[in-house]
């Protein structure tokens, strides 16, 4: 066979692809959605089927007493596990994840400034009330001092 031929082949062979493909996707409308939900369903439990994979082959189970024992940082742990702490740690990362998001929302904010109008610079006053408002209730609950 010659190039041309083999090139007329693969046109025939194109155009049946995009009839078979074109009159499948007309008889079922959801049939694109099928196909991307099952390519994502793929893209998802792939890499977990190539690991279950790759532990079942490389790494023999021999387990023993000393690989089921429980440690913490290769030491025997003493005691029990529930200890109490301060729930003002919890405090201090909601405080900083309230300013960080000010912080994502503020930036796109100064940098459009100058095209924005009224009502999008009075939102974002509001929303900086609301932020300063949040400070200013955990100041007064003396939720900022470090004791």
């Amino acid at each position: 066979m010659s190039r041309v031929d083999l090139a007329k082949a693969g046109l025939k062979l194109v155009a049946l692809v995009s009839k078979t493909c074109s009159h499948n996707m007309e008889s079922n409308p959801y049939f694109s959605l099928a196909v991307l939900f099952f390519a994502a369903l793929g893209f998802g439990l792939a890499p977990l089927g190539l690991a279950r994979l790759w532990g079942m082959v490389f790494s023999p189970a021999k387990p023993n007493p000393t690989k089921n024992a429980i440690y913490e940082c290769g030491l025997e742990s003493k005691g029990d596990a529930w200890v109490q702490f301060r729930s003002a740690y919890y405090l201090y990362a909601i405080i900083f994840l309230i300013f960080d998001v000010e912080a994502v929302f503020l930036l796109p904010f100064a940098v459009s400034f100058s095209g924005l109008g009224v009502a999008a610079c009075v939102s974002m006053l509001i929303f900086v009330l609301l932020l300063i408002e949040g400070l200013a209730w955990a100041w007064a609950k003396g939720v900022l001092t470090w004791q």
